[in-house]
């Protein structure tokens, strides 16, 4: 049987062998990730098999996101390895606030060229985060689409699956006024506000490759694309070992969008500014674009990518088995009979 191939095809800018190359490339990294006995990558749908023994009650949670603007710094400094992460952790970090286990993980990568070598370190990175979050991936789709996006750029997006036993699904009902927040440091601006960055370095314009002294060195370009935090692993530990009221994934919209909504009608949050270690990304992006302090607040994660929220009485507990996961966790604040945020 003759090898699927169309010179036409290839003619109007849409080169089918190429894509057949990059599934090659990238089994190596799929591997990588496999939690469970599935399928081939190359088949029409990505297979998982599930194992409920221990979920008598199972809910399927999912969460779908990509990576942003955030691309854009890929295509300036040539570096695809990294915003797979970005793209996985996006996803998992939404479906642990409900007290949800990453299952599997499916990617979209949409180009104007198909370079194999380039999907493959696109899907590097990809399978990276879903090592981190115990995920697999089962597979994806990609696009090459001539004329829609410039041959050297693309666009990425995925969705996770996740489960989690009805009896276990956090319940904000339970939150009152005198729990405690608990705040897990970031790596840096994860995936979100990168309109806002791009526009106060006029990135398109600025030296990417300059060091930047707060870094050891590190250019530019590598600072902003520090892979989103993944926080799974721990927070799963301190499912299993506390009691857990709230969760909350720090993305857009900051702290005063987000920390909301894992808390009930009625009541609020107040944050101790001194107690969050705003990293010194966001102090230079501030000072340069001249942001207000509540515009930073609420269009960053400012060193803190999630919260948590415990009783009183479960938080040294709960501080202890996330720094015990690896998490320089801490108290950043607590719940009060105000509806919304007060950061002070």
């Amino acid at each position: 049987m003759d090898k699927s191939y169309s010179e036409s095809y290839k003619a109007a800018g849409v080169d089918i062998t190429a894509g057949y190359r990059a599934v090659e490339l990238m089994k190596k990294h799929i591997a990588r990730t496999v939690t469970s006995a599935g399928n081939d990558i190359g088949g029409f749908g990505g297979l998982f098999a599930l194992d409920l023994s221990s979920t008598p009650n199972p809910v399927l949670v999912s969460g779908t996101d990509g990576v942003g603007t955030k691309l854009k710094l890929a295509f300036l400094t040539d570096i695809h390895n990294t915003v797979g992460i970005d793209c996985v952790a996006m996803c998992v970090n939404d479906i642990i606030c409900c007290g949800a286990k990453p299952l599997f993980f499916l990617d979209y990568i949409a180009c104007g060229k198909n370079i194999p070598e380039k999907i493959a370190d696109i899907v590097s990175g990809i399978a990276d985060g879903c090592v981190q979050a115990g995920a697999q991936l089962v597979g994806g789709e990609t696009a090459e689409m001539p004329g829609f996006y410039p041959e050297s750029e693309y666009d990425l997006a995925g969705f996770s699956v996740g489960v989690v036993d009805k009896t276990k699904i956090l319940d904000k009902t339970k939150i009152i006024p005198g729990d405690v927040i608990i705040g897990l440091p970031s790596s840096g601006i994860h995936s979100n506000g990168f309109s806002l960055v791009r526009r106060v370095f006029d990135i398109e314009n600025s030296d990417i490759f300059a060091p930047v002294a707060e870094y050891s060195g590190k250019t530019l370009g590598q600072v902003l694309l520090t892979p989103t935090k993944i926080y799974v692993k721990p927070m799963l530990s301190l499912f299993e070992n506390a009691t857990v009221k709230g969760v909350s994934h720090i993305t857009g919209g900051g702290f005063y969008e987000n920390v909301p909504r894992s808390i009930p009608a009625g009541l609020g949050a107040k944050i101790e500014k001194r107690s969050i270690p705003v990293l010194p990304v966001f102090k230079i992006i501030q000072q340069k674009g001249n942001i207000p302090e509540r515009d930073m607040f609420n269009t960053f994660n400012m060193g803190i990518g999630m919260t948590v929220i415990v009783g009183k009485n479960d938080a040294d507990k709960a501080l202890s088995i996330l720094r015990s996961a690896g998490e320089e966790a801490d108290v950043i604040g607590h719940i009060t009979e105000k509806e919304g945020v007060d950061i002070c």
